[in-house]
């Protein structure tokens, strides 16, 4: 039997659900505290990270250079109890640089050689591939099999990562000089993709203030690995009503041209300015996030609006643009909230039943 499906049986009153879900608040609230002792503001970039963190998904930070994406995961990876690893991308990395090789080795005693393998930082359980997109393409796909199978093969050989295991990517916008887009595989992989703006005034100055002054604020270990992996079952354990998975599985359809789906029908947004709609990985996200957000807010089922709420980081990176929408300047982040519109919770044929 499943460990989420043991859990699930386990909360047999709402007591149980009670205690799990307020013990499940607790620890987001504490890491959310002592990531605040270093990150300033950007909460909800904040929460986002920690809903990755906790449906066992990775998550990619774009924003300009200085912002704090990097300060954030190294921040995070002081609040867990897990090994942590940071590559940093650039142009000359090569596939190698990240997974590892086989090197020959000699033994001393026998002078026999043989191959052995040398791991790469990504066998770590937190890793920050940092501003992953001035890297060239094949090495940017080196992550692809570790993002998604949590593993490595090398020569023929499979080495499983330990668990759980996190990829958390800075990229600066593809619009800056040096830098290449990601593979569309590797975008999908990718649980959220997650803008982080600028500070506000006064974010700036308090900002000012802890990195000019005398005191270093430093975030401390509070939860480690199983903590987390038992936090992780909780999340895939919360219920989640038939109606809002159709409303998630009708948000994703209605990403899809030319089908009877696509939102605003035959000349709608997505029929015109969408090349490549959202995958399955999008409905998942939504459902995954969805459940967390249900957690933070003290309840065991996932409302329309938990949906609603995630679904611009669950799908801004997964809506392929056609060039009538580059041309009209269209972005993903407005196709999404159009979307968002077009799609009633409820089914036409259940609207006012």
């Amino acid at each position: 039997m499943a460990m989420n499906e043991q859990r699930a049986e386990s909360l047999d009153t709402p007591q149980e659900v009670k205690a799990e879900c307020e013990a499940f608040r607790k620890t987001f609230s504490d890491l959310r505290a002592e990531i605040g002792k270093v990150m300033v503001g950007q909460q909800q970039v904040v929460d986002s990270v920690l809903m990755c963190l906790f449906c066992g998904g990775n998550v990619l930070l774009e924003g300009v250079p200085g912002l704090g994406k990097t300060l954030l995961v190294r921040t995070l990876a002081k609040s867990l109890s897990l090994p942590f690893n940071r590559i940093q991308f650039t142009p000359d990395l090569m596939p190698a640089d990240v997974i590892g090789t086989n090197i020959v080795s000699e033994d001393v005693d026998t002078g026999k050689r043989s191959f052995e393998f040398q791991r790469g930082p990504i066998f770590a359980q937190i890793l920050l591939a940092d501003e992953i997109n001035r890297a060239t393409p094949k090495t940017q796909s080196a992550l692809l099999e570790a993002m998604q199978e949590h593993s490595v093969t090398v020569a023929g050989t499979t080495y499983t990562l330990d668990e759980p295991f996190l990829v958390l990517a800075t990229q600066n916008p593809i619009e800056q000089e040096g830098t290449y887009p990601l593979p569309e595989a590797q975008l999908d992989r990718f649980l959220l993709k997650v803008d982080v703006g600028y500070a506000g005034l006064e974010d700036l100055m308090e900002i000012i203030d802890r990195t000019t002054g005398s005191a270093s604020p430093v975030a401390s270990a509070i939860v480690d690995g199983q903590r987390i992996l038992d936090m992780q079952d909780l999340v895939k354990s919360v219920v989640v009503a038939p109606h809002v998975k159709q409303y998630a599985a009708r948000l994703v359809l209605a990403t899809h041209p030319e089908s009877d789906t696509a939102a605003g029908g035959p000349n709608g947004p997505t029929n015109r300015y969408i090349r490549c709609g959202v995958s399955p990985r999008g409905a998942q996200a939504l459902i995954l996030t969805g459940k967390v957000r249900a957690l933070i807010d003290g309840r065991f089922h996932v409302s329309y609006q938990d949906i609603q709420d995630v679904a611009m980081s669950c799908l801004r990176h997964r809506i392929l643009l056609n060039f009538e929408a580059e041309a009209d300047r269209v972005d993903s982040d407005a196709l999404v909230q159009e979307i968002l519109k077009l799609t009633p919770t409820q089914p036409t044929a259940m609207v006012g039943m």
